[in-house]
């Protein structure tokens, strides 16, 4: 099937199944809205995290500035910011009445406070690589003029400053500073933020409860993706934890569930004939396979090559998202304002040519284990699907089925030779590419540890200019298709099925559930 074919199915799919947000009626306080994650959070100190943990955290904790849906960047905690005129100071005014949990307002003291406290090298925050100047972007001091005001130093003007402030997976709120005992240790499942939300309860394995925070006062502008107007409606929310995918579409239907995120693209129609509403739109959470470029075997350039040539995406996005999504290898989503056709050019799908580059590399047939999970189904299925496709073309390819625990241990740690992964959603290309960029000899997570694809991110970062940072991204694009250190597949569409008692929900490109705003008719 040809890509042009691809994308005008994925195209006519996102239409016939996308909606708008529902209408607006008029918002009603009460009641408690029950949404799923596949697995408990991790912690609450916003160090140790996954994509379930953020989604709950950033209904409790609010970050400087957020992404709008139009993946621009707007307030959050901080209403309003000037930048200089040499584009390295920022001054944050932050939100008039902000105020934490327990009661007392939030000062400008605090959010330095969480500022030094996540840049401490002995908190092992892993986005102290986006502020310290090893890529470029170093906050070179922050000071507190007044209450109200906080005021950012950077070495150099950077357009990425505001993104990284508002990233999703970076967690960088504003918390409590009586989040941390008198050890300088954060309490174990404390969670004083100044969101909409306050922590209620956390039964662990079960569910964690979410109650509405009465003296919370939102910024005025509009509610859009993370940023704007964050005001509550439902008394309480219950993030219930159910891993098994058919029990959380069981929950739903039967009205014990009110929200479904990542509803699997072939089950949208079972879902609308049971009444439930379906939102969708193009997502940025890339879904890729991994690998390891230290293992003996992948070291080979060749043999990654012939990897290359023997997955096709574009079968795999069709078959996994039934047609919604087309394939996609870069590291620039379809989604992007980035996005153009030339991010599609990658090893063309030959499974003649990967035979000949395994005889080339001198390939024996040694074992090459492929690590899943049957937790994100998602990862099983496309490891599947690889298996077949490499078995196809020669290799002797064998699946690994793991605990996603286990998985995601290995992840942290580098030990696999190919990983079926997924990256949450990042607001921007660049982004992205520093997630998979890094020296593998001090960071086990990176992908990709090429000093001439770290100087190009670099200058992606370091340019405001849209057209020269588009063209940088496609020559990093380029030389990735040649190193071929990961293989990307697609990004997932952000599908939820959500009770037709739910109102004011939406769904956005990033795909985390945002709880306040929402209410439930009778």
């Amino acid at each position: 099937m040809g890509r042009r074919l691809i994308r005008m199915l994925a195209a006519i799919a996102m239409m016939a199944c996308a909606l708008p947000a529902m209408a607006q009626e008029q918002p009603k306080t009460g009641g408690t809205l029950k949404v799923r994650i596949n697995a408990d959070i991790r912690a609450t100190d916003g160090l140790n995290r996954d994509a379930n943990t953020d989604t709950v955290l950033h209904q409790i904790f609010e970050t400087l500035v957020a992404y709008r849906a139009d993946l621009t960047v707007g307030p959050a905690l901080a209403e309003s910011w000037k930048v200089s005129d040499d584009g390295k100071t920022y001054a944050f005014t932050l939100r008039d009445g902000a105020a934490f949990h327990n009661g007392d307002a939030v000062t400008s003291a605090d959010v330095k406070w969480n500022w030094d406290r996540r840049m401490d090298a002995a908190n092992q925050w892993f986005c102290i690589p986006f502020f310290d100047g090893s890529q470029g972007l170093k906050v070179e001091q922050v000071t507190t003029p007044d209450p109200r005001t906080v005021v950012f130093t950077l070495n150099a003007p950077n357009a990425l400053f505001l993104a990284q402030l508002a990233n999703v997976q970076c967690n960088g709120w504003v918390a409590s500073p009586r989040n941390v005992g008198a050890d300088g240790k954060w309490i174990a499942d404390s969670a004083i933020g100044s969101g909409p939300f306050k922590l209620k309860e956390w039964v662990k394995g079960q569910y964690v409860a979410l109650e509405r925070f009465a003296d919370y006062k939102p910024v005025k502008e509009a509610p859009s993706g993370f940023a704007g107007s964050r005001e509550a409606y439902v008394d309480e929310v219950r993030f219930m934890v159910i891993p098994d995918t058919a029990a959380s579409e069981t929950a739903l239907f039967a009205g014990e569930l009110d929200v479904l995120p990542d509803l699997e693209s072939s089950r949208v129609e079972e879902a609308k004939s049971r009444g439930m509403t379906v939102l969708s739109t193009q997502g940025l959470s890339w879904t890729a396979i991994l690998l390891q470029t230290k293992d003996p075997l992948l070291s080979n350039v060749k043999i990654r090559q012939a990897l290359a040539h023997a997955a096709d995406i574009n079968q795999i996005a069709a078959a996994r998202t039934n047609g919604v999504a087309a394939g996609d290898p870069s590291a620039v989503a379809q989604a992007s304002s980035f996005f153009d056709g030339d991010f599609l050019k990658w090893p063309e799908y030959d499974p003649v040519k990967a035979k000949a580059l395994l005889d080339e590399a001198g390939y024996k047939g040694e074992p090459i284990k492929i690590q899943t999970n049957t937790r994100y189904q998602g990862m099983y299925e496309n490891a599947v699907l690889l298996q077949a496709m490499l078995t196809a073309a020669g290799f002797n390819a064998q699946l690994e089925v793991l605990d996603w625990a286990a998985q995601l241990d290995n992840y942290l740690a580098g030990k696999f030779q190919i990983q079926s992964f997924g990256y949450s959603a990042r607001l921007d290309p660049s982004l992205m590419y520093g997630v998979i960029l890094g020296d593998k000899a001090t960071d086990p997570t990176a992908q990709w540890d090429s000093k001439e694809a770290l100087d190009l991110y670099t200058k992606s970062m370091a340019t405001t200019d849209p057209g020269q940072r588009k063209a940088l991204f496609k020559q990093l694009h380029a030389l990735m298709a040649k190193d071929v250190p990961i293989l990307g597949l697609y990004y997932e569409p952000s599908v939820d099925a959500v009770s037709p008692k739910v109102k004011g929900y939406s769904v956005w490109p990033a795909a985390n559930p945002r709880v306040w705003g929402v209410w439930k008719s009778e």
